[in-house]
């Protein structure tokens, strides 16, 4: 694939659709991270009341470096907030937080996508490496048999980013009905913003399928235009 005009020609449309939808997302979160919300809840402080209640009381938050990089663990049951996102009274912060507490719900109730894509992980983990090496090395001895298996342990990547679509809407919707049901936004356009960046932040995980499966597909058409060769 190095040098390979055929894979640009795959992964062009996919790599742009991701930096579109990170320019988007980075949008959204820069407008709605200047406005702030009527309640004067801090992302932290949102998020430390809908644990209360959801009754999560094992939950915990803790702060976590960079921009954007908020998430839930479920293994130590910590929430990581942003600093940008732990210390602002802003919309995009509520929003974010109760995004990220969605996924502490979603674990809480044994949510059965999350598990599902959480049983995935070893599989992609290994597939994501190994893969393209028995694509290769099948191409290369000839052994076709060895390159289709490369290509159904590549395709865990491809999986992976469909079963996350459902854990992350579902989370987002979860956030969006929170956020309005404890007062923590208020208004039409509060409203607005936490659709804005959450809507902006799913469109980072249709681009990221968009771009798996394309590779995928450029994987199929090597090993299926080498066996024709062949």
């Amino acid at each position: 694939m190095f040098y390979d005009p055929t894979y640009l020609c795959f992964m062009l449309p996919g790599m742009l659709l991701v930096m579109l939808a990170s320019w988007y997302v980075n949008s959204a979160y820069r407008k709605w991270s200047q406005i702030r919300t009527r309640s004067g809840l801090t992302g932290a402080e949102a998020a430390q009341r809908l644990i209360y209640n959801g009754g999560l009381s094992g939950v915990q938050i803790q702060g976590i470096g960079g921009q954007l990089t908020d998430n839930y663990d479920p293994r130590s049951k910590v929430l990581n907030l942003s600093q940008g996102v732990a210390n602002s009274p802003s919309v995009a912060a509520v929003a974010i937080a109760a995004h990220e507490l969605g996924h502490a719900m979603q674990d809480h109730e044994g949510y059965f996508p999350l598990r599902f894509r959480a049983a995935l992980v070893p599989m992609v983990n290994i597939g994501s490496w190994l893969g393209w090496i028995m694509i290769l090395a099948g191409l290369f001895l000839k052994i076709t048999n060895l390159a289709w298996l490369g290509v159904l342990f590549f395709s865990g990547g491809a999986v992976f980013a469909l079963a996350t679509l459902p854990v992350e809407f579902n989370a987002s919707a979860r956030a969006k009905r929170l956020l309005a049901e404890t007062g923590i936004i208020s208004g039409e356009d509060e409203q607005a913003g936490v659709n804005n960046v959450l809507n902006a932040a799913a469109l980072t995980y249709v681009a990221g399928l968009a771009a798996a499966i394309l590779q995928l597909l450029y994987f199929v058409t090597l090993v299926g235009g080498g066996r024709r060769r062949s």
